[in-house]
């Protein structure tokens, strides 16, 4: 049996200085960022949302800062960083976000679709954690006024008989709105060829002025034009029937299934935002976004109640929601963008 050389007197005594100081510097780490945390906040908080103003993550932002100025008892900023499809407002909070003084306000699909419909510089599972669930949402497929179908079960069989397909709008390519339509058509056995807009508002002037059968979009965009009756509701994309539309069926109602996946706004930190913070600003926010009023400000503009579910609840259902979409790409043979 081989004889072990011991340790030289001097290797053994650096261990035992090197595992020392590693000691010393974790635990005066822990009483930093508990201080730190202690004296939070100390000034304004930022909300960064990653659409223009006015739009659904700006309202969703501003009514999260309400709730923020009057616990935390300090000012709340909401600034635009709109642009990539998220990826700017990302950015943002990856670069300012570890101190707890910079939160981002989102919608899931930044997370689980734009990865895979465009080249991204950040990775959707590591980069950010989403601390509360904000409201839920839906997608709804709209159509033109005019033409000569009412509901879903007439639109296939209009679209049985189009010899060249029906081109269908979505606002962005590779995203669910895009992926939707196509799923419909691989469902129904129908030929839905889609046309990618930058955008719901210009997709949606289009299908008023008849240049465009129909489109999928998102219910908050979709929902003046459908109440003044500019376009009509043919289905929606949620597990039950949203209550902006009552009388407006779900596809799981009428035999698909497939299509009912609900998307979701949050709000989200860096990774690193001390444990106590992160906690703070999510019982905060969901505190606020379970008052009544608020509640009613976001179903005036189409929004589910939010669900009070853990980081690593909304974690699970981002990679499920981004390994159906990247399978729906895949059938379609879709390719992401530069």
């Amino acid at each position: 049996m081989k004889a072990t050389t011991p340790a030289s007197p001097t290797l053994t005594l650096r261990r035992h200085l090197g595992l020392a100081v590693m000691a010393l510097t974790a635990s005066l780490a822990l009483p930093a960022q508990a201080q730190q945390a202690a004296d939070w906040p100390s000034k304004p908080i930022r909300l960064i949302v990653t659409g223009p103003a006015g739009g659904t993550a700006d309202i969703l932002a501003r009514l999260l800062a309400e709730g923020l100025q009057q616990d935390l008892k300090q000012p709340v900023i909401v600034e635009s960083k709109a642009g990539a499809s998220g990826a700017l407002g990302i950015h943002e909070l990856k670069a300012s976000g570890k101190s707890g003084y910079t939160f981002l306000v989102i919608q899931d699909g930044a997370l689980s679709e734009a990865p895979l419909a465009q080249k991204v510089s950040y990775d959707p599972f590591k980069d950010l954690t989403p601390l509360a669930q904000l409201t839920r949402t839906g997608l709804v497929m709209v159509a033109n006024k005019d033409l000569p179908f009412q509901n879903l079960p007439e639109f296939i069989s209009y679209a049985q008989k189009q010899s060249d397909g029906v081109p269908f709008a979505s606002y962005a390519t590779g995203f669910k709105a895009h992926t939707s339509g196509m799923q419909l058509g691989q469902l129904a056995k129908i030929n839905m060829r889609h046309v990618g807009y930058k955008g719901s508002p210009p997709a949606l002037v289009d299908l008023m002025g008849g240049h465009i059968p129909v489109m999928f979009d998102g219910v908050t965009t979709s929902l003046p034009l459908i109440r003044s009756g500019k376009i009509k509701a043919l289905a929606t994309i949620y597990p039950t029937r949203l209550q902006a539309l009552p009388d407006v069926p779900t596809f799981k109602e009428l035999g698909y299934p497939q299509l009912s996946k609900p998307g979701w706004f949050a709000l989200w930190s860096h990774p690193q935002t001390p444990a106590a913070i992160q906690q703070k600003m999510r019982e905060v926010a969901l505190a606020h976004f379970s008052k009544e009023a608020v509640l009613k400000q976001t179903a005036s503009i189409g929004m589910e109640p939010g669900l009070p579910v853990t980081s690593a609840e909304m974690i699970a259902d981002l990679r499920d929601a981004s390994q159906k979409q990247a399978a729906l790409l895949k059938s379609i043979g879709y390719k992401p963008e530069n």
